[in-house]
């Protein structure tokens, strides 16, 4: 267990330091990409119901796909954060997205005293589009150590084990590692779109 942690922090350094390189331009051209494919990933476009990351300036842009979300016609969900846990959280346009409160780290998410319907209370999910530090192409992932993603997903395999609720990472081709040394408490990606 020891291992495990210790061989996570070192890749979570050197991870940070690849990212840290990336220019503006680099992080913008690979989301481009990304974006392209995931929107014409059968399981994308098959999805109603989709939670998705705000994107932090060292992962891959995420701003296009919200829209997306919306002109498709799917149900937007984000991620809302407190101390121990995340809940998915419905929004309903890009405009009340823009409207949201930004946290410490910058990211939109509705105040605490906003209540808004929670995916896992209202049917599940069909797609959770996840980030990561790192990822193998075989769906390891490597987060940020606080196993906010890994325990929100083991709650909707739990609630809804007939749903079948699919997950694709994200990541830059700096992100894509030969191995992720993983514990029983960590989650495996179905998909992973790099350019």
């Amino acid at each position: 267990m020891e291992l495990v942690k210790s061989a996570k922090t070192n890749l979570r350094v050197n991870l940070k330091k690849k990212l840290s390189l990336m220019t503006a331009s680099e992080i913008s051209e690979q989301s481009k990409v990304i974006t392209n494919k995931l929107i014409s990933h059968p399981v994308y476009k098959s999805s109603n119901r989709v939670s998705i990351y705000l994107s932090m300036d060292s992962e891959v842009q995420t701003h296009s796909i919200v829209k997306n979300i919306f002109l498709s016609g799917k149900i937007c969900f984000i991620p809302k954060y407190n101390t121990s846990e995340m809940c998915m959280v419905k929004i309903r346009s890009f405009d009340e997205l823009n409207s949201l409160p930004k946290t410490k780290w910058n990211i939109s998410q509705p105040a605490d005293d906003d209540v808004r319907e929670d995916a896992l209370t209202t049917g599940g999910l069909d797609l959770m589009i996840v980030p990561g530090l790192g990822f193998t192409t075989d769906g390891k992932r490597l987060g940020r150590g606080k196993g906010y993603y890994d325990r929100c997903i083991a709650e909707y395999e739990k609630k809804y084990p007939l749903n079948n609720m699919k997950t694709i990472g994200l990541a830059f081709s700096e992100q894509i590692c030969d191995d992720i040394p993983i514990n029983q408490h960590d989650s495996l990606i179905d998909f992973i779109i790099c350019p």
